[in-house]
């Protein structure tokens, strides 16, 4: 039998298709008795008290509170940001307040906020 290196899998993996891979991956987990889903931390595993509030908040949520008067300025702003179509981007605005976008950056959620407000709805960022 010739050797199979990591190499060799790794590429074998690299040229499959998706679907070919989750039949793998479960397969995998039924051998071997183990599950690919990422592990999930324990509530009391968490640092109490002041440990948790000194830290910095690094994820931030885009909220439409309000669509104001330019509803469709909104739903043009809320398409180009998120790239929903036009009948999901209208649900979306329709049932404000609801959140944009979810667990982006400062940065970016200032970006979103400032472009929503240009379009005439009101959004806060949590």
């Amino acid at each position: 039998m010739a050797d199979i290196t990591k190499d060799d899998v790794i590429e074998f993996i690299a040229n499959m298709s998706v679907l070919d891979l989750s039949e793998l991956v479960k397969e995998l987990e039924e051998k071997f008795g183990v599950s690919a889903a990422a592990p999930v931390a324990f509530a009391g595993a968490m640092p109490a008290g002041d440990a948790a509030v000194a830290e910095e908040q690094t994820e931030f949520d885009v909220i439409l509170e309000t669509i104001g008067d330019k509803k469709i300025n909104v739903i043009k702003e809320v398409r180009a940001l998120t790239g929903l179509g036009l009948k999901e981007a209208k649900a979306l605005v329709e049932e404000a307040p609801k959140a944009v976008k979810e667990g982006v950056t400062k940065e970016e959620a200032q970006k979103v906020k400032e472009q929503l407000e240009g379009a005439g709805a009101q959004v806060s960022v949590k």
